[in-house]
């Protein structure tokens, strides 16, 4: 059987022509447990919780306790990797066309193995409509949820976990969508919810709403009014006439009255003084598409006015826009817009929502887990198994209009750790982590989207050559291959697929396809081989460093940590010199580095600092493994420990290209302390700490954090933060104002880059801040 783009409505039978396999829709349905589903007018949500097996890479350190000397143990591997087993929990919400539904449910009828699940969540309007139909094929019960309440909770959900969930509509923008880094405390909140009617909901907490006012003129009133005037009985049809329409020759304007604008009221000439105003005054017939469009321009400024007066009583800024109304629809959305920032002269700005349209389903989905208590993980969207937000401009591409047959997914996966901010942001509402935003940003998106396609064929062999023993490991990485290209494809025509289109979500994007197609760490050897190799000059390093002069010896450190941070394997003129000179060492890179002045240098600042009182706690985002963690970042941790400085070293929780992982680094560290008495009673005496921070990327969002590295840096009273490496100093956190002196600095190893920040390959940003309140 297969799922596709035409449908036959009488017998359900499907057109093989557009096809799409239903296991690439109904993903992992043999884990499947908990259903939930939403009946809308003409769409329906299906909601499940899978658990779903991926391979992961573990490390695990060979026994090394009698062995202290660095020399007793040559040749030996530092630790050993083995691929395991582990099994995840993953969201699955698929929406599809109410004229599938018999096929969908036959298809999970067929595929549904867990025999526990006894009982579905419905929510929505047609769910009455199709109980018997879902019972008699799933043999489930279909147990009804409150409409509201699941609307809420859903919305919730997406605005906790997923951070460009929010977004302004701006239809002339070269970007249309302009999406909003969600606040961590996301309440209070107005939902304008417009169905058939308008209900106005205010949330204050988790489980805390109240329906504050509400209107019958909604999207009923459109559709009921405008089936009268046009003839037109289809909803998306009458969006199509009104998007085609011109308000003004049935609208009666200010100027129409006053010749002009009405200037002591404040009035401008093309506002709307009456809606279908000219109608009762002229004899002419009026197209169906200008009276499509100046009835929907009527009834969005009437929600408009009523949301903002609402938003006014309560004192509210943050007011979300969702519903049949609305469904994603630009014509409904800038009219929209256009009402509230002329009611509230652009102080409040309508936020519509990428996954609006699955809100019912969620809540109803959470109502039914509650004894598994899904809120208390943090979860994150998994960008190969989601569709993405699609642009349903008629103007932009008619064939998306055509919304017969589009299944849409979206899967959120658990995260082991709960996410939080980092506590020293200087102003968590406005911390944005990424420095570029390619959504907008037109040329940097060409060549960054360029990049990783070229990139594509090094990583498919790497894949391979990490599992060079396993089964179909070449066919695996091929299909790797077509996912990550049709992802890149789908970005290059819809930058907004997962919201803000950044280095980061490319690369966030590429490692998820990875994993998807079991290849959980393709450079685990690499660095295991890179981590045995630095390990034997540390001492060497250590002790070229300690002859110097105290002047000297800062530099020498701080250009240690610059070279170190070259043997990066993501950046494609780095790993064409490692993999044709395996030799290319410390001291080649070193000799790489730009000289002073650096690009960005703040250098000398950072001298005079350490002229004075040592740090109380240092917070060192590392990068990566090898060369860069070992001969890099130890000797330089090393110096501030004899400071009298505590270090916390945060790494990742997960594997993304050759960066360490927390795993990595506790053994690198194990290792380092048999041979250097400093790191050894630091670690003795707890001053020196690792903690992971909860991420599996290569840059780094210090809005979701670990929640244990949050609580040791505030119980540490940290008051430096060390950032390092491209993709967490400069792709993202390169804006960032923190509330305590921070040090960003990374080696730009790609030249487009280098000089669109006014620099060569190779050049260094050196970044020392001190909060202003702290200068003053």
């Amino acid at each position: 059987m297969a799922l596709s783009g035409g449908v036959d409505r009488g017998s359900h039978s499907m057109d093989k022509s557009i096809t799409l396999p239903p296991d690439e829709i109904f993903r992992n349905l043999e884990n499947a447990k908990r259903f939930a589903i939403d009946i809308g007018g003409s769409l329906t949500k299906l909601a499940y919780y899978s658990t779903v097996q991926h391979k992961v890479a573990k490390v695990r350190s060979f026994d090394h306790s009698a062995k202290v000397s660095l020399q007793e143990t040559d040749g030996d591997p530092l630790y050993e990797i083995s691929v395991q087993e582990e099994i995840t929990a993953r969201l699955h919400f698929i929406k599809f066309e109410n004229a599938y539904i018999e096929t969908c449910l036959d298809f999970i009828k067929d595929h549904l193995v867990n025999t526990e699940t006894k009982v579905i969540k419905a929510t929505g309007g047609g769910a009455h409509k199709f109980k018997d139909l879902i019972e008699k094929k799933l043999k489930l019960k279909v147990d009804k949820e409150d409409e509201m309440t699941c609307l809420i909770k859903g919305c919730n959900f997406v605005l906790k976990n997923i951070p460009h969930e929010a977004f302004v509509y701006a239809k002339h923008a070269d970007s249309e969508f302009r999406f909003q880094h969600t606040h961590p405390d996301i309440f209070p909140y107005l939902l304008i919810n417009i169905g058939s009617g308008v209900s106005i909901v205010k949330v204050e907490a988790e489980d805390k709403f109240e329906r504050i006012g509400g209107s019958s003129i909604g999207g009923g009133t459109f559709w009921g009014l405008g089936a009268l005037l046009t003839k037109t009985k289809r909803f998306d049809e009458l969006l199509q006439l009104a998007s085609k329409g011109q308000h003004t020759n049935v609208d009666m304007l200010v100027k129409d009255i006053y010749g002009g604008a009405y200037g002591s009221l404040g009035l401008t000439g093309d506002l709307i003084a009456s809606s279908f105003g000219k109608s009762a005054t002229t004899d002419k017939e009026f197209s169906k598409e200008d009276m499509a469009k100046s009835l929907l321009h009527m009834i969005s400024n009437d929600i408009g006015q009523l949301a903002c007066l609402y938003a006014k009583l309560h004192n509210l800024t943050r007011v979300y826009f969702g519903g049949f109304f609305i469904r994603g629809h630009p014509v409904t959305m800038h009219t929209i817009t256009y009402s509230i920032n002329f009611f509230t002269k652009g102080e409040v700005q309508a936020l519509f929502l990428r996954h609006e349209g699955y809100l019912g389903a969620i809540g109803a989905f959470l109502k039914g887990a509650e004894e598994d208590n899904p809120n208390q993980y943090s979860w994150g969207e998994n960008y190969a198994g989601s569709s993405g937000l699609m642009s349903v401009s008629p103007e932009l591409n008619p064939v998306q209009r055509a919304r017969s047959g589009t299944f849409d997914m979206l899967e959120m996966d658990r995260l082991e750790r709960q996410l939080v901010n980092l506590p020293l942001l200087q102003d968590p509402t406005s911390y944005i982590p990424d420095t570029v935003d390619l959504t907008e940003d037109v040329l940097a998106r060409e060549y960054w989207l360029y990049c990783f396609e070229e990139a594509l064929d090094g990583v498919v062999k790497r894949a391979i050559a990490s599992q060079k023993d396993q089964p179909k490991a070449v066919e695996r990485a091929e299909k790797f291959r077509q996912k990550y290209r049709h992802k890149l494809q789908t970005l290059r025509h819809q930058p907004f697929a997962y919201g803000s289109l950044t280095v980061r979500s490319l690369l966030d994007t590429r490692e998820h396809c990875l994993n998807e197609f079991n290849f959980p760490d393709p450079y685990s050897k690499i660095k295991q081989k890179e981590n045995d190799m630095a390990l034997k000059y540390y001492l060497k390093v250590v002790k070229s460093v300690e002859e110097l002069s105290w002047e000297q010896r800062q530099f020498t450190l701080v250009k240690g940590l610059l070279a170190g941070n070259v043997f990066d394997w993501g950046a494609k003129a780095v790993s064409d010199v490692l993999e044709s000179d395996p030799e290319f060492g410390f001291e080649q890179a070193k000799q790489q580095l730009q000289e002073r002045p650096w690009l960005v240098d703040a250098y000398n600042q950072w001298i005079e600092r350490l002229k004075g009182p040592p740090h109380k706690c240092a917070l060192f985002f590392v990068d990566n493994s090898g060369i860069d963690i070992i001969l890099g970042v130890f000797p330089f941790i090393r110096e501030l420990l004899i400071r009298g400085t505590e270090v916390v070293l945060a790494s990742n929780s997960g594997p993304a290209l050759n960066d360490v992982t927390n795993s990595e680094l506790q053994i690198l560290t194990e290792r380092i302390a048999a041979m250097d008495p400093v790191i050894h009673t630091a670690l003795k005496e707890d001053r020196l700490a690792l903690v992971q921070n909860g991420s599996s990327s290569p840059c780094l969002d210090l809005s979701r954090l670990d929640k244990v590295l949050a609580t040791v840096v505030r119980e540490r009273g940290t008051d430096l933060v060390i950032i390092e490496g491209m993709g967490r100093a400069i792709h993202t956190n390169y804006y960032a104002m923190l509330s305590c002196e921070s040090l960003k600095l990374a080696v730009i190893k790609n030249s487009w880059l280098a000089e669109r920040l006014g620099g060569k390959i190779f050049s260094v940003v050196f970044k020392y801040e001190v909060p202003s309140k702290a200068q003053g």
